[in-house]
């Protein structure tokens, strides 16, 4: 697997001397070595000094976003799937002094707190196969660096390069992954893309699917798109029958079981609230959906529980092959850096992919899942109350909606054709599926 990677990028090194020098580089980071920093990485892979690695990272002639496409081709011929999905997140690396590109206080979910760190945006590719790093974009911040020009003259920015928000690079990564023929048909991230109107409208453009999660405050249509609430005002209304438990995919613990509920919203029948419950604290979080095709809920909750997979690829990549060991200040050096960790990263997950056989993200046994709750329906209505008629705002949640259950079968149950199957915003109709 190492040899088919490194075979990916070689035509990037024009001469002999980086090219054996990345593969060094790319083999330190898979090593033990504790410290992944360019005088270790040099004296693992047996050099007298650290001068060829440090000047593979600065001045050596290749095309490190060049580099990045190929480990996107590679990821996605040794874990592409009919189920992938790409992800979106960020993440911190935290540094001293101020003058490293991009750096600045900033709140960093690493710490949990507002540090000094550079923050870097990333996109993951994610199927039943395994996992990996696909893209990534150094954020900088507005006031601090994009408007002072001496500064990023120090840290070697391009002119060319803006300030541009996080989800609008983001937006730019799914762009570019898409563009490059990458066949999945879902995007999740957490509320700091979801909150965001463009990137939701740029994936819509695209016929691309999202489950992006959203604040608890977030304003959604109901009523069929005639009545704006909160979204935990709808969840605290929900009837019980509302909620169904599935996993959310496989943890350290078995799968992760949930209680959810999804909701039509807006005037079309493609636009749902998803809502989650934790079963044992009663912990929701929200996320915003949207299909271009009608699909089950067994597939909002399956995209839903893969955003974490892109966590698990940066504890994989900060642990294993030193993403964040390298003190790097130089805008150039951070993208090298940080493209040949994603490779190595590449290499592993292949490797892995390769030694296990495939499983799907969740128990495969077959269950009944209901459509959205229509608010249409006088019952829920009722329920809702003054939700959705503030006039009446002492209206009292009285009633619980009845659903028809399907009698299981002797077999395993055949999804209907496209020409027959019923509309899913009906609360009195059911299907059985497989997952």
């Amino acid at each position: 697997m190492f040899d088919l990677a490194m075979s990916r990028i070689a035509g990037r090194f024009k001469r002999v001397e980086p090219r054996a020098t990345a593969r060094d580089f790319v083999l330190a980071l898979l090593s033990g070595v504790e410290r992944k920093n360019c005088w270790r990485l040099a004296e693992h892979a047996g050099h007298a000094r650290p001068g060829p690695m440090q000047r593979l990272l600065r001045t050596t002639r290749w095309d490190a976003d060049a580099v990045r496409d190929d480990i996107r081709a590679y990821v996605v011929d040794q874990l592409g799937a009919d189920d992938g999905v790409l992800i979106v997140d960020e993440t911190g690396f935290l540094k001293k002094g101020t003058a490293s590109a991009g750096v600045q206080r900033q709140y960093t979910g690493t710490a949990g707190r507002i540090e000094n760190t550079q923050v870097g945006v990333f996109l993951a590719y994610a199927s039943n196969k395994g996992r990996a790093l696909i893209d990534r974009r150094l954020y900088l911040p507005d006031a601090s660096w994009s408007q002072d020009a001496e500064r990023r003259a120090r840290a070697g920015v391009p002119d060319q390069v803006e300030f541009a928000t996080k989800p609008t690079l983001a937006g730019q990564m799914i762009a570019a992954a898409l563009d490059a023929g990458i066949g999945t048909s879902w995007v999740t991230g957490d509320e700091a893309y979801g909150q965001d109107p463009g990137l939701r409208a740029l994936l819509e453009s695209r016929r691309v699917g999202y489950v992006l999660a959203v604040a608890c405050s977030t304003r959604v249509l109901i009523n069929q798109g005639r009545t704006t609430a909160r979204a935990d005002a709808v969840a605290d209304r929900l009837p019980a029958s509302a909620w169904h438990r599935q996993s959310a995919g496989a943890g350290a613990k078995g799968p992760r079981y949930y209680d959810w509920a999804w909701i039509e919203i807006g005037a079309d029948c493609h636009r749902h609230l998803l809502i989650r419950r934790n079963p044992s604290s009663g912990e929701l979080a929200f996320y915003l959906c949207w299909t271009p095709r009608r699909v089950p809920l067994s597939e909002l909750v399956r995209v839903a529980g893969t955003r974490w997979c892109i966590e698990e690829c940066f504890q994989a990549a900060k642990g294993q092959v030193g993403l964040d060991h390298y003190q790097v200040r130089h805008w150039t050096a951070w993208h090298r850096h940080i493209t040949l960790a994603m490779l190595a990263l590449a290499v592993l997950a292949a490797l892995a992919t390769d030694a296990t056989p495939a499983r799907t993200a969740q128990p495969n046994r077959t269950i009944r899942s209901t459509g959205p709750i229509d608010l249409t329906v006088p019952e829920v209505r009722h329920l809702l109350g003054a939700l959705l008629n503030p006039a009446n705002p002492s209206a009292q949640a009285a009633a619980l909606v009845k659903l028809a259950q399907t009698a299981p079968g002797n077999s395993p149950p055949q999804p209907l054709p496209a020409a027959t199957r019923q509309p899913l915003n009906r609360i009195d109709h059911e299907v059985a599926l497989e997952y």
